[in-house]
């Protein structure tokens, strides 16, 4: 039934509608999505699909691909670190030795040319005469040029090797070990049976003989070598080195030291077909 309310005055009464229930009174809530949405998941949930299914921007691709192509070239920097290193430790002592030694001769070789060139500087930069001290310089270079190239004859001090070869087995290769030893301790002339070596020197095996340049020696092998006898002679007998490596051959090595080598076999200057000066 409807409440009847009575207004003072006029006696009308006016009928209230009777109260809706609850269900049909109240508004209905549309359902919703986003942050209010979310708001009921647990953290867990908020997680899982924060990251699934995964948005990837075409700025983080290319930042991953960047980085694997940083982590692939550090890998194999590392390993190709590690395959040196273990090389070193697998070394034996005295080929351990003769590194540390070749690296120590280097460094001093290198030291000296620089002092060298330095010094070279401060005269022309000094010299009351600037035309003369380069053109002193320049005969002097193209006199060094040449000893390095074989075109000129030279004498110093160095050392006279002499290998003789009764079995026959000294082999092209050998002969080759020994003159980049020789260079790497300092060599700067060297000749063998009367053959120049020079830069571009090639050795072979020809005929139960050896060969250089084209020409063929034969036993015994005599090396003529201007530098520093102290450098030189230590850098043959090193354990393991030329001299040993030689006499497991049933060769005999005789060094000498000698305060005045002469070598005087010479090559002839080579024009060059296609290389010319850049110099103007």
């Amino acid at each position: 039934m409807s409440e009847q309310e009575q207004t003072p005055g006029n006696g009308l009464r006016r009928e209230l509608p009777e109260e809706l229930p609850a269900e049909q009174s109240a508004t209905p809530v549309e359902e919703t999505s986003g942050p209010a949405a979310e708001s009921g998941l647990t953290g867990r949930q908020r997680l899982v699909k924060g990251l699934w299914p995964p948005r990837v921007t075409r700025a983080q691709l290319i930042v991953a691909v960047l980085l694997f192509g940083l982590g692939f070239g550090l890998a194999v920097q590392v390993a190709s670190n590690s395959d040196s290193d273990s090389a070193l430790r697998g070394a034996r002592q005295e080929d351990l030795v003769r590194i540390l030694d070749e690296l120590d001769d280097r460094t001093q070789r290198l030291e000296d040319e620089k002092q060298g060139l330095e010094k070279q500087r401060d005269e022309l930069e000094n010299s009351s005469d600037q035309a003369e001290e380069a053109r002193k310089q320049t005969v002097e270079k193209e006199r060094q040029l040449g000893i390095l190239a074989g075109t000129v004859a030279a004498q110093g001090p160095g050392i006279e090797m002499t290998i003789q070869d009764t079995k026959g087995t000294v082999e092209s290769d050998m002969l080759l070990d020994a003159i980049q030893e020789l260079r790497a301790a300092g060599a700067e002339a060297i000749q063998v049976n009367g053959v120049r070596v020079v830069a571009g020197t090639y050795l072979s095996d020809s005929d139960k003989s050896v060969s250089v340049d084209g020409n063929k020696i034969t036993a015994p092998f005599r090396f003529k070598v201007i530098g520093n006898p102290q450098d030189l002679e230590p850098a043959l007998n090193i354990p393991g080195g030329v001299v040993q490596t030689l006499e497991k051959e049933q060769a005999t090595v005789v060094v000498e030291r000698s305060d005045k080598i002469v070598v005087d076999a010479l090559r002839a200057a080579k024009r060059p077909d296609y290389a010319r000066s850049s110099s103007r």
